[in-house]
């Protein structure tokens, strides 16, 4: 097997930290650097230590340094954009961890970027966001400059880059496609200034993690430099430390954008989800990233080897995969639901230099990890581990609203069958509409006063709420089918316990299933920022539960403590029924051949010379896929019918 290095990248990636802390017990008089590793094509990404003072570096630290060749004609970017329902000067972006921000957009790296308010730590994501300085997103002006953050980094139509090191007065920003701002710079024209800072007042000059952009000479090549700090096997960086690494790094001008717990760097794995490449101090203190309103998105492209232009066509019970190879090949994939696959079911394409496997016989909504594979002349080519979920095509109805009607209880319910549809609960407190809630606050509570339905009693002998408040409703289904779900997105503070027809369906901070949960059993945990001020969402199966006709949800909400100031229930619901729908075609022309292909059987391939027809069925079409069709330039639309 001919050894991939992207592949090797990614199955090392996690263990780099390890690799580092290694490295940083040996005496060295220069910081230690990996080398510059690619991980996507114009990206390029380097470690380096410091293990003793020398020279411009003082402390014990990691950084993270990423190269991006801007001249690269698949290089994008991608600053965070404006909210919804924008408003200058308040409400600009929408918070978000750096994680989700690359996982939003398919970004293949992401990294925090300037200043922002409020700066609570662990905002909830969406919380709208009010930024420092400059900021433009795809040539529409996101924050206006100002003086106190007014180094700023721009990038014109053509991707070419330039740091203005004061941008106050607010220079033209005629032709700029993006833009973000720091608050000071660190290397002007190849020279370290920031021993300046030195003598300066304020805390932004202490050792921090530190997050820095730097360009090169020409204005081609971006640098970002991301500094561990705050723990033990990176202290953080001066000024003019982070300044030196930049300097080694190969920037001409450099700034310092936000850091501390906002300095995050995170790649898209190769399965597409977010990975960490930085110790973010946010998580080693919290378990969590912090919030951020600004972060800068990298679009790039896979690294180019002899498996190319790997693409996934997804239906609901199966997927077509397609690809390039440089030279003839086999063509087969390996695929299983765990990572890495195992046991491993192989699906076969034809040879050639472009392929196509067909995958049948999944299931609807699932996921799957797999490995495109082509072999030449004996050897084995194979792509890193991939991965893609199926679709589900449902018919939705929502079958509980967020303001429906609940009856609740403070009563201990234990060893009753209160869940149950015949329980008798006329005698409960309500009907009451969410959001239901209760609070030891007599200023009531902090949650948006929109969704706020009724206030329920708290416990008059502590003044507190109780430990425990239990709620139903009712809801019907018009029909009962195989493969039924419930999604579900609710707003719970702190734990709570789901029911359906007195059947258990799912558990939220509460202790996992088999432990009994009781009326004075606590919640394992706090919602987002320690309030219902964002959602908990789940799907979950109900074949044999959900009845045709009346059916009663029932949810038990716990506080966190016998002291927790707060609790709050508000749900909606909705009913998802499979709904069958033709798959995808995927086509595939080589000279005046085209080839028609998807998965499943039993449909009528239908051709006309425009979408709106008239459709006719393909005389003389093969029942089953591929089918091949001679065309000379003949215009024609596709589609499948039952």
């Amino acid at each position: 097997m001919i050894p991939n290095p992207y592949d090797w990248f990614f199955r090392l990636g996690r263990l780099i930290f390890s690799v580092l802390i290694c490295l940083m017990p040996s005496v060295s008089a220069a910081p230690i650097t990996t080398g510059w590793i690619p991980l996507f094509k114009g990206v390029e990404y380097m470690t380096g230590t410091n293990t003793q003072s020398s020279g411009e570096f003082t402390s014990l630290m990691v950084a993270h340094l990423i190269r991006v060749d801007l001249s690269d004609p698949d290089i994008q970017l991608l600053p965070t954009p404006q909210i919804t329902n924008y408003l200058a000067n308040s409400r600009e972006t929408s918070g978000q961890t750096v994680s989700r921000f690359v996982k939003t957009h398919g970004l293949q790296l992401g990294v925090n970027a300037n200043f922002f308010s409020p700066t609570d730590y662990y905002m909830p994501e969406g919380t709208p966001m009010q930024l420092s300085g400059l900021a433009i997103s795809d040539g529409t002006l996101v924050s206006v400059a100002n003086a106190t953050y007014s180094a700023c980094v721009l990038f014109d139509m053509n991707r070419t880059a330039r740091i203005i090191e004061d941008n106050w007065p607010a220079g033209p920003t005629n032709g700029v496609l993006h833009a973000l701002a720091g608050d000071y710079p660190l290397v002007v024209n190849g020279v370290n200034i920031s021993r300046r800072y030195l003598n300066t007042a304020g805390v932004v000059h202490e050792q921090h993690p530190r997050t820095a952009f730097g360009v090169s000479q020409d204005g081609k090549t971006l640098y970002i430099v991301c500094i561990d700090g705050r723990q033990d096997h990176s202290v953080g960086a001066f000024d003019y430390e982070t300044a030196a690494w930049m300097l080694l790094a190969g920037a001409y001008n450099a700034v310092n954008m936000d850091g501390g717990g906002s300095t995050t760097l995170v790649m898209e794995d190769s399965i597409g989800e977010p990975l960490r490449l930085n110790a973010s101090s946010a998580v080693a203190d919290s378990g969590k990233e912090r919030t951020v309103g600004s972060h800068l998105g990298i679009l790039a492209k896979p690294i180019p080897g002899f498996i190319n232009d790997l693409k996934v066509v997804a239906s609901d019970e199966g997927a077509t995969l397609s690809w390039t190879t440089l030279t003839d090949a086999t063509a087969s994939v390996e695929l299983g639901t765990s990572n890495p696959p195992d046991p491993v079911t192989r699906f076969t394409g034809s040879s050639g230099t472009t392929h196509s496997v067909q995958i049948t016989g999944l299931k609807p909504g699932l996921g799957y990890y797999f490995q495109a594979v082509s072999v030449a002349n004996g050897n084995r080519h194979e792509t890193p581990i991939k991965f893609f979920r199926t679709t589900r095509t449902v018919v939705s109805t929502e079958v509980v609203p967020l303001n429906a009607e609940w009856r609740y209880t403070t009563a201990n319910l234990n060893n009753t069958a209160w869940t149950t549809t015949d329980y008798v609960d006329t005698g409960w407190k309500g009907p009451g509409a969410a959001l239901l809630w209760a609070n030891a606050s007599a200023a009531g509570s902090t949650l948006d006063p929109n969704l706020l339905g009724e206030r329920m009693p708290n416990n008059a002998a502590t003044g507190f709420p109780y430990t425990t408040y239990s709620f139903r409703t009712h809801f019907k289904a018009n029909e009962v089918s195989a493969g039924a779900t419930l999604s579900v997105s609710a707003y719970i503070d702190d734990g709570a316990v789901f029911y359906l027809n007195g059947r258990e369906i799912h558990r939220i901070r509460m202790p996992a299933a088999p432990a009994e949960i009781l009326n004075a059993t606590f919640a394992t945990g706090l919602p987002c920022s320690g309030n219902a001020d964002c959602t908990d969402d789940f799907i979950v199966p109900v074949d044999g539960i959900l009845r045709a006709g009346d059916n009663v949800l029932a949810v038990e909400v716990h506080n966190s403590s016998a002291r927790s100031s707060d609790i709050t229930l508000g749900v909606t619901v909705t009913l998802e029924v499979p709904a069958s729908r033709p798959p995808a075609i995927t086509i595939h022309r080589n000279s005046e051949i085209i080839t028609l292909d998807w998965v499943g059987t039993g449909f009528l391939l239908q051709q006309a010379d425009t979408p709106s027809g008239p459709w006719t069925t393909r005389a003389g079409a093969p029942p089953t896929p591929p089918v091949r069709i001679l065309e000379a330039t003949t215009t024609r639309y596709y589609r499948l019918s039952r």
